[in-house]
Order: C-alpha cells, then structure tokens, then sequence
C-alpha cells in the first residue's frame, strides 16, 4: 500500500509538474501576447498626438479661413449695395426720361397742327427770302426764285390725309 501511496503522490506530483508546465507556456504567451499590445498601444498613441496636431493646425487655418471669407463678404455686400443703388438710379432715370418723352410726345401731338403751320411759314420765310437775296444779288430775277421752281408749302389735308386713311382702315379691321 506504501507503493501505491507512493505511485500517487507521484503522479500527482507529475500531474501537477504537467499543470505547472502548461501554466508556464500560457503565461508566457499571454505576455507576449500584453507585450504586443503595450506597443501598439504606444504607437497609437504617438500617431493620435500626430493627429491631434494636425486636427489643431487644421481647425486654426479653418478659422483663418473663415474670417478672411466673412471680410470679404462685407466687402462684397458693400459692392452690391452700390450696384443695387446703381440700379435704382438708373430705374429712376429711366422713369423720368418716359415721362418725359411721354410729355413731349403728347405736346407734339397736341401742337401737331401749330407746328405744320409754323413749317408752312418757315417755308415761306424761306422762299421770300431766296426771292429777295437773289433779286438783290444778280438785280435781274432767275429762274431760281420764280414761283414755278420754288417749293410750295404742304397744304394741310394733304398732311392729315394719311391719318385718315389709318382710321378708315382701323375702323374697317374693327368692324370685321
């Protein structure tokens, strides 16, 4: 019984020579495996500093960048509220050139008749004094200034004859 006594307590003592063993390999893997990851840790950590770096040049070149974009967008409204009172001028120019046009064209209109008989007496105006600068000039009349040659004013009816024909022919596209 001594023997087997003996037997077990060396095969416990083998067993637990075994499990030591096994302990040992594992534990040693187990901190190469810790080791490993220590030093990935470390390089993680170094470029997280890189980053981190880079992250802050960047943000500060960001804001850089946008205050110089907010200056010249002021300045750029600046601009565009000149070009807008430009345009406002040139609005107010354009209305005020219609309505004078407007006006002078109505006045023309309503002195329409006035301004034909004042071309009329232009006209004659004109005629007696070619008459009378040429019959003062050579002292013997020319052909020039005879009554047949000259220019006789537009008689009026002929001047209002093709308004009328327009309405004539409104009053015929109306009636159709």
């Amino acid at each position: 019984m001594k023997i087997i006594l003996y037997l077990s307590v060396a095969l416990i003592a083998v067993a637990f020579l075994i499990l030591v063993i096994a302990l040992t390999r594992t534990l040693k893997s187990l901190s190469k495996t810790l080791d490993n990851l220590s030093d990935t840790v470390k390089g993680l950590e170094g470029q997280m500093h890189g980053i981190t770096e880079e992250s802050t040049k960047l943000l500060e070149k960001t804001n850089v960048l946008v205050e110089d974009i907010e200056h010249k967008s002021e300045r750029l409204n600046s601009v565009v509220y000149a070009v807008e009172d430009i345009g406002v001028s040139a609005q107010q120019l354009s209305q005020a050139l219609r309505k004078v046009t407007t006006s002078i064209a109505s006045a023309v209109s309503k002195r329409q008749d006035k301004i034909a008989q004042a071309v009329q007496w232009g006209a004659a105006l004109k005629e007696i004094k070619d008459r009378w600068s040429g019959k003062k000039g050579t002292g013997t009349g020319t052909n020039e200034t005879h009554p047949v040659h000259a220019k006789a004013p537009v008689p009026k009816h002929l001047l209002e004859e093709p308004a009328r024909n327009d309405e004539r022919l409104l009053q015929r596209v109306r009636n159709s």
